[in-house]
């Protein structure tokens, strides 16, 4: 997937290790601004918290199958995408197995790689949304990515998660995907009238550099409602500042794919 052709769907993994960082929040959202700008996006929930499959309305209690049997057992990955607001190849708890079910077989990282391959041609854009940990899962998102898109609190225990991600690339830029790259660092939950969050950003474009998106995600309400309607802040709250944001952060992500590419 990673050396897809420019007619395959752009795999980006939003990833680090921290949790709390609105990963899954900007999974959807900025999932929701591409297909508003015309392009066809999938999700997939590689949690097994399942937060995005709840978010966008969908019980994964009551799901036959999820992105679980997609791993372990081979099920195709169309036998588990929902049509909602987006397409949703979602979760269960059942994925809390998986990295047990994984640890045997042959070629375990590569599993959501090969399974991705039937529907590369269906979309624009895949974007997974990962644990917050480094383990298989996680590993399984980053092989099969071009690009990773790193959403980081702007607070300074969250900034040294980002090194232990770029160490988790190296190793697997050696052995597994050559050509995974940080796509960008999205700053979100920023609250501007804290020092300590001002601080942390400038801390954040000092090492990075343009690698940090000029999206600024700041902390709403309206995001924290959006889930419980089941849907996208862009659909939840269109107008607001938060769905401007995603929508910002979306004509970056259409950008830097360019550059990738």
């Amino acid at each position: 997937m990673a050396d897809q052709s420019p007619g395959g769907a752009d795999v980006i993994a939003l990833a680090n290790q921290t949790g709390g960082v609105a990963k899954t929040t900007s999974t959807i959202n900025l999932g929701a601004a591409l297909r508003e700008k015309g392009k066809r996006v999938l999700v997939v929930d590689l949690d097994p918290q399942s937060n995005l499959t709840m978010s966008l309305g969908i019980d994964p209690e009551q799901v036959e199958r999820s992105m679980f049997d997609v791993l372990a057992h081979r099920l195709p990955i169309e036998d588990v995408i929902h049509h909602v607001e987006l397409d949703v190849a979602v979760s269960s708890i059942d994925l809390a197995g998986a990295e047990l079910a994984l640890s045997s077989m042959i070629g375990r990282e590569r599993a959501l790689d090969r399974a991705l391959i039937a529907v590369a041609g269906d979309y624009d854009y895949i974007l997974i949304d990962t644990p917050p940990s480094l383990g298989l899962l996680t590993i399984n998102a980053l092989t099969a990515a071009n690009g990773v898109i790193v959403p980081v609190q702007c607070e300074y225990l969250s900034l040294r998660g980002l090194v232990q991600l770029e160490n988790t690339l190296t190793m697997i830029r050696e052995s597994l995907n050559p050509n995974v790259q940080i796509r960008g660092i999205l700053p979100t939950m920023l609250d501007n009238r804290l020092l300590h969050a001002r601080e942390a950003l400038d801390l954040l474009e000092q090492n990075f550099g343009d690698l940090v998106f000029k999206t600024r995600v700041k902390k709403t309400v309206r995001l924290a409602e959006a889930p419980v309607s089941g849907a996208s802040v862009l659909t939840y709250d269109s107008a607001g500042a938060a769905a401007q944001a995603y929508r910002d952060l979306a004509q970056e992500v259409l950008r830097r794919a360019k550059k990738a590419r």
